[in-house]
């Protein structure tokens, strides 16, 4: 395996009262890893949602055909996620990161020579293989960028970066599109794709640490426990973390798949509905998962998970509650608490699966066992539109109740997530 250079600081800098209050780490000398993944969000709000709009509006496809063209890309690129696996563990994560924006920015830039259901195909295989070897490598590469001991406040801080370049790529696009209608499309591919190139030229500069083996995130242990971990229960406590994020996985799809459709044809909402409810999350996640994360989340990863699947089944029940109801429960009312319980949900799970991730054993941060996470939501993003839209027309109420089975399902193994020490010879104590 090749050493990147180690030259980012390994002791977080003192952060100032504000920035204790907000719960954020030590961002001093870390611009370009914050640049990098700012500008990164910026593109996928410009463009991701837009695919298919582009190829029905601008080169006057038929949905079926396009959709069916997304799919075939999409299930093409999920090998990305094992290549990257494996690069990282002979060039460490910044690498795969670089090429996958260069990868992603090509797939866009192919965008405007495809003209038919093959050629989409090509186009979309390029831009999810980035996309699958960004987040592929991004966990690994947040251990090796960030100081040691503010592993979950760098998770945190860069999903809060996500949903702000996100939404910043969105409104600029509904700028765009308000301004000049549809003919704006090949106009934000032109301007997206540089930026994928500039995200990839911020992460190639990021200065890495050697990799934090003898770290364990505050909090990851919950007693004495002393000796190596064989392998195989290794390999079966990431597997079961692989198992308890799939309902997590599958529940971070509904905004996109499931929002509108149920407003909208179960509900008979207006159909900026579900445009309102995504802006809400968004603003909720970009502004409360530092100061919640560092304030309110449990230390312990296992308990973190047991509150945020708690609140997610009760964000279910909220969702279902107008239809459960035969309409006693005000449809408005009703949405909005339960998005505001889904977006807790989101910001207590996501910084602490991120943190489990890299950190459960002793190699989880290597390229194979990211491959694995990452395969659990490549395949959850492509089979919930499928499954969510079948579920749904069976009854309005049977996707939430599927989810929430599948939260409740996920909390009896969430209690046996404990990390092992990631030094076999150390035997830690919970403060």
């Amino acid at each position: 395996m090749t050493a990147e250079t180690s030259t980012a600081p390994d002791t977080p800098a003192p952060a100032g009262r504000a920035a204790r209050l907000l719960g954020l780490p030590a961002v001093r000398g870390h611009g370009r890893f914050i640049t990098g993944n700012l500008v990164d969000s910026v593109g996928s709000g410009m463009l991701l949602p837009l695919g298919l709009l582009y190829f029905t509006t601008v080169r006057g496809l038929s949905a079926p055909a396009v959709g069916a063209a997304v799919t075939v890309g999409q299930l093409a690129a999920l090998p990305a996620v094992l290549v990257t696996g494996r690069l990282m563990d002979r060039r460490g994560p910044r690498l795969p990161t670089v090429v996958a924006n260069m990868v992603t920015a090509a797939g866009f830039l192919v965008f405007l020579l495809a003209h038919r259901p093959w050629q989409i195909a090509c186009a979309y295989v390029l831009v999810q293989s980035g996309v699958n070897g960004y987040y592929t490598a991004q966990r690994t590469l947040v251990t090796r960028a960030t100081p040691a001991g503010e592993l979950r406040a760098w998770f945190a801080f860069t999903a809060s970066l996500r949903n702000i370049g996100i939404g910043a790529g969105a409104a600029l696009a509904a700028g765009a599109l308000a301004l000049y209608g549809t003919t704006a499309l090949t106009g934000l591919l032109l301007t997206a794709a540089p930026l994928y190139v500039l995200a990839a030229a911020c992460f190639a500069r990021v200065p890495l640490t050697a990799p934090h083996d003898k770290e364990q995130p505050p909090g990851n242990d919950d007693g004495p426990r002393a000796g190596p971990e064989p392998v195989a229960d290794g390999t079966r406590r990431y597997l079961l973390l692989v198992a308890c994020a799939l309902p997590f996985v599958l529940s971070q799809t509904m905004p996109a798949v499931l929002f509108a459709l149920y407003a909208t044809d179960v509900l008979h909402l207006a159909a900026w509905t579900a445009s309102l409810l995504l802006i809400l999350n968004t603003v909720l996640v970009s502004t409360l998962t530092t100061p919640l994360t560092a304030h309110v989340t449990p230390a312990q990863p296992r308990h973190a998970l047991l509150l945020g699947y708690g609140v997610l089944v009760i964000a279910m029940l909220a969702f279902a509650a107008p239809v459960l109801s035969d309409t006693a429960v005000p449809a408005w009312p009703a949405l909005l608490s339960a998005t505001v319980l889904f977006t807790l949900a989101e910001i207590f799970c996501s910084p602490v699966l991120n943190e489990l991730s890299v950190s459960l054993t002793p190699d989880a941060a290597r390229g194979r066992r990211q491959s694995l996470y990452q395969l659990a939501w490549s395949a959850g993003n492509i089979t919930a539109p499928v499954l969510f839209t079948c579920l749904l027309s069976v009854g309005g109420v049977v996707p939430w109740a599927f989810q929430g089975l599948a939260c409740l399902l996920a909390l009896p193994a969430l209690l046996t997530l404990r990390p092992a020490p990631a030094n076999p010879d150390e035997s830690a104590t919970r403060p």
